[in-house]
């Protein structure tokens, strides 16, 4: 073998070798990282997907309360069954609500992340309706 065959051979071997302990470091300190952003959410607290889709459901259903012309006392008084069954369609009890709610106020960084998430998804649920109202 020439000089530089050996050379290269050598090359790759230490290259080798150099990676799998940055690799391994890079893996654990990624792990750390992600343990640390980790939900620390306590037993029977919405996740934040859930929470959001759920409010979602509630925009839309106080929407169409509101929309129906009725008197304010009447749209409530609609609209307090319709929220009974977005939380009975979920699988959610009104106590787990209270408690999710509670958990996010004292978290207001995550709870902004979800209103966010809600305001997206109402804006894109009018530009869907938008769009399907033009084409027809």
């Amino acid at each position: 073998m020439s000089n530089f065959a050996a050379y290269m051979c050598n090359r790759r071997q230490s290259i080798h070798t150099i990676k799998r302990p940055v690799g391994l470091i890079i893996l654990i300190i990624g792990s750390l990282f992600g343990s640390c952003q980790r939900d620390n959410r306590p037993v029977g607290v919405l996740s934040p997907p859930e929470l959001s889709k759920l409010m979602v459901e509630i925009y839309l259903a106080e929407a169409r309360a509101a929309g129906n012309g009725l008197p304010r006392d009447s749209a409530a008084k609609y609209f307090a069954p319709q929220e009974q069954k977005i939380f009975a369609k979920a699988g959610v009890s009104e106590s787990t609500i209270r408690v999710t709610y509670q958990y996010y106020i004292d978290h207001p960084q995550k709870f902004e992340k979800i209103y966010d998430a809600v305001i997206d998804s109402l804006n894109l649920r009018e530009q869907k309706e938008k769009t399907r109202i033009s084409a027809n």
